[in-house]
């Protein structure tokens, strides 16, 4: 198991890589999306926003707004280190449960050709 620091360390690192990809790979599959990356052994939820300019930090503080995530991810520390170090292929993780997703399906495909 993780620990927090880590977990929070790999989600800077997704928000580095995310400002990676092209600009107008973002103007075409990006979308204004709360998001909430819920890590389910250590019982932790982290909370962030995606839109066309990048991913901002995420907090483990929810939006003042209370309006819920579009983009709900659930899975365990160990695998979003992984996924985020290249290491766990998404498509694998989701098909075997490790990683669970709860997001429209339109969604789904736009996250899809940025993962």
């Amino acid at each position: 198991m993780a620990t927090i620091e880590e977990c929070r360390a790999a989600l800077d690192k997704l928000g580095e890589q995310f400002h990676e990809i092209s600009d107008e790979d973002r103007a075409k599959h990006v979308v204004e999306r709360r998001l909430q990356c819920r890590i389910s052994d250590l019982n932790v939820t982290f909370y962030g926003r995606i839109h066309r300019e990048g991913l901002d930090p995420f907090t483990e503080i929810p939006p003042a707004d209370g309006r819920p995530a579009e983009v709900k991810l659930t899975l365990g520390s160990q695998d979003l280190i992984a996924l985020v170090n290249g290491e766990l292929d998404m498509a694998r993780a989701l098909f075997s449960g490790r990683v669970k997703i709860d997001a429209s399906l339109g969604d789904l495909l736009r996250l899809r050709r940025l993962l």
